[in-house]
């Protein structure tokens, strides 16, 4: 599968949206989902990505052991070694696709990246 680094423009900022919640590694629920390198808890957290004129919300993947004390909803934060990788797969006859992201860690920043003045 590929995996791609996601480069990002200095306008770039990210505000964190929702409180990591665990990924599981079963559709039951019954395990928690791993670092295959680690082995810390995987977490999902929503941010609000925007950049130039636009936002979007994105799902991201972290290790427990990268997310900072702290973190609640409306926080600035960057992503580190933020990576996309693509998916897809037939589900009931039904192709799924999107993309995957997943970051090493989220610093929280002590204040929101400056927009150029013109």
């Amino acid at each position: 599968m590929a995996r791609i680094r996601v480069g990002l423009l200095p306008t770039a900022a990210f505000m964190v949206g929702t409180q990591p919640v665990p990924k599981y590694a079963d559709a039951e629920k019954t395990q928690f989902a791993t670092d295959r390198e680690t082995g810390a808890k995987l977490m999902t957290i929503t941010l609000f990505f925007m950049e130039e004129d636009r936002a979007e919300a994105l799902k991201i993947t972290v290790p427990e052991t990268g997310l900072p004390n702290g973190l609640k909803p409306g926080l600035p934060v960057m992503p580190v070694e933020l990576f996309a990788t693509p998916w897809a797969r037939i589900f009931n006859g039904q192709l799924s696709d999107g993309i995957a992201y997943r970051a090493d860690r989220l610093d929280l920043l002590t204040s929101a990246p400056a927009a150029d003045a013109a």
